[in-house]
């Protein structure tokens, strides 16, 4: 029993674990599926600044704890602020965080269990790489509660196909891995048993190579993917010529011509 005055210490929202240039994030509410409430959204906010800054992490996990990834935002929560100013910021937030997923330096993979439904299934849109267990699934269900998961369908509709994604927003249908993986929801689905074995090895090959020419090409994929055809090309030829200066192209370069492994410097 707790002292007199004195309140039980709340766990962290998020928790960060290092191994090997692996920075690994978990949401930490897994008793209530991880919700995007306000508070888990500044916890993740928090620590995706703090990455941004860590030249030691080069590849990031987003996980989640318990048996399931998220489950979206926190209805409860967002009932109990009826005033659309508080609805517009706490949206806002959420948006700033998914951005900060793409604007960070490293590649993000999410390791997906259980089910990513609405906001959870926008993280998993958001993050760069995706591996999920076969036991997975995956919604936009809002429209079966009268809410049209809108942001979710920003992150959403950027992954799969307008049809595709329009169907899971109109029919709040939940869809299996399998589908997720046909439709390019995620990138790999495994066993449950085999999800951290998948994700280290796809860390791995994304540890092997230069850490400098990964940033630089992460910056400029997202730069160009939005744009039209010309200006595209343009900022792709921009980003092309200043991947050219790093001293790891030179060093590639000469280890692919020499028949060589190269000796990264960048990080």
């Amino acid at each position: 029993m707790n002292a007199p005055g004195k309140t039980e210490v709340e766990a962290p929202y998020v928790l960060r674990g290092d191994r090997d240039g692996v920075a690994t994030l978990t949401m930490n509410r897994g008793d209530r599926m991880n919700p995007l409430s306000s508070a888990m959204l500044s916890a993740l906010q928090r620590e995706l600044d703090a990455l941004a800054k860590d030249a030691s992490a080069r590849v990031v996990v987003l996980a989640g704890a318990g048996k399931h990834f998220c489950a979206g935002h926190d209805l409860k929560e967002m009932r109990g602020h009826p005033d659309k100013a508080w609805q517009k910021s706490l949206f806002e937030q959420c948006s700033k965080m998914m951005l900060s997923l793409v604007r960070l330096p490293q590649p993000v993979i999410a390791r997906v269990q259980g089910v990513a439904v609405a906001a959870g299934c926008q993280l998993v849109s958001m993050c760069d790489l995706a591996v999920a267990s076969d036991e997975s699934r995956f919604a936009l269900p809002g429209i079966k509660s009268g809410i049209f998961c809108t942001t979710p369908g920003v992150g959403v509709a950027r992954n799969l196909a307008r049809k595709h994604a329009l169907e899971m927003l109109f029919t709040g249908d939940l869809i299996d891995a399998k589908t997720a993986l046909a439709w390019g929801l995620v990138n790999r689905v495994v066993p449950p048993g085999e999800l951290d074995t998948e994700l280290g090895r796809l860390a791995q090959k994304i540890l092997a190579h230069s850490g400098a020419v990964v940033k630089m090409g992460k910056q400029f994929f997202y730069g160009q993917v939005e744009r039209g055809l010309a200006d595209a090309y343009s900022l792709a030829s921009e980003g092309m010529a200043c991947n050219m200066m790093l001293e790891d192209a030179a060093e590639g370069i000469d280890a692919f011509l020499g028949k060589r492994s190269p000796v990264w410097h960048g990080k």
